[in-house]
Parts: C-alpha cells; sequence; structure tokens
C-alpha cells in the first residue's frame, strides 16, 4: 500500500508539473492571441483582415488535429525544445501546442460578447486603442475569460493522462504500466478517483472564481 502511495503521490506532481507549466505557457500565449484575433477582425481597433484570415486559419488547424497525433507529429521539435522525446518536460511541449489555440478561441468568444457600446464610448473618449484593449475588453470579458481557462485546464488534465500512457510520466503512466498492463484494478480504480477530484476541484474553483469576477464586475 506504501508502495502504491508513493506511486500515486509522484504521478500527482508529475501530473501537476506538467499541467501547470502548460497552462501557464497556454494563457500567457492564449490571451495575446485572442485580442488579436478580435481587433484584427473586420471593424476592429486594429483591423487587418488578411492578417487576421492567416491566423486563425492556423489557430483552426492546430484545433482540428487530435492530441495523440499532434503529440507524435511534434516529436522532432519537442526533441529539439527540451532535448528528450520522454519524461514530463517533453509532455510540456504538446501539452501547450493543444491548449493554446484551445484557450484562445474560448477567450475569443468572450471579449467579442463585450458590449460593442463600450468601446465606442472610450473611442469617443479619445481613449487609445491599447488603453481600450487593457481597460475595456479585457476587464469586461474577465469572467468569461476565467470561465474559458477553467475548461482547458479540465481538457488538459486528460490531455495529460493519454500523454502518460505513452511514456510522459503522471497519472497516466501509473494507471496504464501498473494498472493496465498488470490487470490491477486497484491502481485503475485509485487514479480514476484522483483525477475525478482534481478536475472538480479546478472546476468548483474556477467557477467560483468566475462568479465573483461577474458580480464584481
Amino acid at each position: 500500500m506504501s508502495l502504491l502511495f508513493e506511486r500515486l503521490w509522484q504521478g500527482f506532481l508529475d501530473t501537476l508539473l506538467m499541467v501547470g507549466v502548460s497552462s501557464l505557457l497556454a494563457l500567457l500565449a492564449g490571451i495575446p492571441l485572442a485580442v488579436f484575433l478580435v481587433t484584427s477582425s473586420k471593424g476592429g481597433i486594429f483591423e487587418a483582415p488578411k492578417l487576421n484570415q492567416l491566423l486563425g486559419s492556423i489557430v483552426n488547424l492546430f484545433r482540428s488535429i487530435p492530441f495523440l497525433i499532434l503529440m507524435v507529429a511534434l516529436i522532432p521539435f519537442t526533441r529539439l525544445i527540451v532535448g528528450t522525446t520522454y519524461g514530463v518536460w517533453a509532455a510540456v511541449v504538446p501539452l501547450t501546442i493543444a491548449a493554446t489555440p484551445f484557450f484562445a478561441r474560448i477567450a475569443e468568444v468572450s471579449l467579442r460578447e463585450v458590449d460593442h457600446g463600450l468601446i465606442e464610448a472610450a473611442q469617443a473618449m479619445g481613449c487609445r486603442r491599447w488603453h481600450i484593449v487593457w481597460h475595456v475588453l479585457l476587464p469586461e470579458a474577465l469572467p468569461g475569460i476565467v470561465g474559458g481557462f477553467t475548461i482547458t485546464l479540465v481538457t488538459m488534465i486528460n490531455s495529460s493522462a493519454m500523454a502518460g500512457a505513452i511514456g510522459a510520466g503522471g497519472l497516466g503512466d501509473l494507471a496504464y504500466r501498473y494498472g493496465y498492463q498488470r490487470f490491477d484494478s486497484q491502481v485503475m480504480l485509485t487514479v480514476i478517483v484522483t483525477l475525478v477530484v482534481l478536475v472538480s476541484l479546478i472546476q468548483f474553483g474556477g467557477d467560483r472564481l468566475a462568479k465573483g469576477l461577474n458580480r464584481r464586475g
């Protein structure tokens, strides 16, 4: 039992590391990407339709590729970036690349739902375009962005389990090697319960934060 607990704890930490680093990178890249997709569209404050269409096509391309296929296709790139294709850090690269366009599209929806009248009012007051982004678009869309990031985190946990099953470590690796391959139902059940609890906590925390920000707004 103690050995199972040690493996479970290590797998849990590996999963947190994978998802934590990847989600931070996806957040830092996804929000600017979403802002650009909104502001560069037709009628946007940084209107650039051709560039918007090109970037939107790239985002859609990466979103359409299943994570397992994307992870395999990125093996040479992953090796170039982190020097290996095995382990936790090797999983960070495909997780980040998969999560960034996913989160960007969700954040884009929240940004587009901001009342256009607020933007027009800010323009009428002589606000600069970046001022509108920082003080109108992002604050107004923040509850939706938080909700979207919560969904992204849950999706990344699912993807990290898939990555773990093919050598990335974490709870997925534990479930595959010590549960599935050894027909140990106790390990499988323990991993499933751990993942359910982790996802539930993240969803609960994200929902509470989004509701708090919405009331504050």
